[in-house]
């Protein structure tokens, strides 16, 4: 019954099950770091960490993950994409089972950073196999559910890392999620076949199997294209070139925006999932079984806002907003920074809760209109590239995000700090500044994403007008 529904739902089996095992790689890097929030206290009484110590193990792992998502983005346009994701599942889990074996405060960094070179890879991956595999019109509202996969993540990374803490150890968290990700990566081996680029494998609603028998017509791939056709010329460089695959990129001006926007929503996401447990705990005083509530109350706003966020920006899409990937994250922005500010300067939980819930609603709507209106602005040859650099000022600002938290709170609660020093919430506060003018940011985009649309078609249907099939 519940796969006849989830199908109903999706568009059909073969759309489910590349929406599930899609949410599912999301869900273990967020399911990951929020478990690293919850198992804060005990990590930090463990080794003898600051708040500043305890950000640093999220800051490096997505240290690393920005320098390695650069040649994995080459990768996912020119290399079996599916059987990449397998090796990074793999690598990842084996990361989470010896950091659940650490001994050291170095040990479990270093572990950290062997899992930031493995999480590297699923941004380019999934981006380029989702632009292959959902149709254009359709990608907001997809992209909602499969992003829906961070916030269920990051709540069962709270929930399971609480509760296992302080029932049993903190190791048992980090080698539950390991086992969970050799069983995910089992999955995908089994169910997920590699699709053909360009669009011959894309699922129309109600599909059974991915099509992989279709001819794969040769649209956008500048290694087709004769030479001397002008613009094609600069794309087949692109192509060969990794530089110049980044400069080709930026050189869009709304993929610069978008980047931007992006990434300063993660540099808070990132501090605010990391630091969320211990906030709950030492600002409003909830103990374990309210925190649990609390999680599961705010992460179900969080879970609406993001499959919400997607099916809102392509029913505007379809009714003739044509900047409604553009719109959609910008009010969406504006709003988490609005909500969020009342809850958190109060002193009442019960005050508090439905700020934080719509806020964090606000904040999962803005990424899935974001990442589909990324695709629509590139060539589809060069969607793991784009995504690479996406990823690289993504994963910096999530680097960054936990350890300038950490270090604002600890300055602002000073020496003799309580458990009620409102250190961590004036943190808080400071970093709504960014996210509010992110909505400004993304407002500027409005001028620009049309243009660079119809290029990125220009550029596919014309000027790589098919040379073989």
């Amino acid at each position: 019954m519940m796969s006849g529904r989830l199908e109903a739902l999706f568009g059909g089996p073969a759309r489910t099950r590349v929406i599930l095992l899609f949410a599912g790689v999301f869900a273990m890097g967020s399911a990951d770091l929020g478990m690293l929030g919850a198992l804060a206290r005990e990590l930090e009484e463990a080794f003898r960490i600051s708040h500043t110590q305890l950000g640093l193990l999220a800051t490096m792992s997505s240290g690393v993950g920005a320098l390695a998502t650069i040649p994995m983005g080459a990768l996912a346009d020119q290399v079996t994409r599916v059987r990449l994701l397998i090796y990074t599942i793999v690598l990842w889990s084996v990361a989470l089972l010896a950091g659940g074996a650490a001994q050291s405060y170095l040990w479990l960094l270093l572990s950290r950073l062997a899992l930031g070179g493995a999480i590297a890879a699923a941004g380019p991956l999934l981006a380029s196999l989702t632009g292959d595999l959902i149709p254009t019109d359709e990608r907001a509202k997809v992209y909602g559910w499969i992003l829906s996969g961070e916030m269920i993540g990051a709540g069962i990374g709270l929930i399971i890392g609480g509760n296992i803490g302080a029932a049993v150890s903190w190791r048992y968290g980090f080698w539950l999620l390991g086992l969970l990700g050799l069983g995910l990566a089992v999955a995908v081996y089994r169910w997920l076949p590699e699709p053909a680029r360009g669009g011959a494998s894309q699922l129309p609603p109600g599909a059974h199997e991915i099509p992989l028998t279709a001819p794969v017509r040769m649209h956008g791939n500048p290694l087709a294209i004769p030479r001397g056709t002008g613009g094609a010329d600069v794309l087949r460089q692109a192509w060969r070139s990794l530089g110049g695959a980044f400069a080709y990129i930026l050189h869009i001006p709304t993929i610069r925006i978008l980047i931007v926007a992006s990434s300063v929503g993660y540099f808070f996401f990132a501090g605010l999932r990391t630091f969320s447990v211990v906030f709950l705990q030492s600002w409003y005083g909830v103990n374990m079984r309210e925190l649990t509530g609390f999680v599961v109350a705010v992460g179900a706003g969080a879970l609406a806002g993001t499959m919400l966020g997607g099916r809102l920006a392509d029913r505007l899409l379809h009714s003739r907003h044509p900047n409604a990937r553009i719109m959609v994250p910008a009010v969406a922005y504006t709003g988490t920074a609005l909500l969020f500010a009342p809850g958190l300067a109060s002193a009442s939980v019960v005050f508090a809760l439905p700020f934080l819930i719509l806020g964090v609603a606000m904040l999962g709507a803005a990424n899935p209109p974001l990442d589909a209106a990324r695709l629509d602005i590139v060539t589809p040859w060069l969607w793991g590239r784009a995504e690479s650099a996406r990823t690289v000022l993504s994963l910096t600002a999530q680097a960054l995000g936990p350890v300038c938290f950490g270090l604002v709170a600890d300055t602002l609660a000073g020496r003799g700090a309580t458990s009620r020093t409102p250190g961590l919430r004036d943190a808080f506060l400071i970093m709504l500044v960014p996210l509010l003018a992110n909505g400004l940011i993304m407002l500027s985009a409005r001028h620009t994403y049309l243009t660079d649309k119809k290029a990125a078609h220009r550029a596919d249907a014309t000027e790589c007008a098919p040379a073989a099939d």
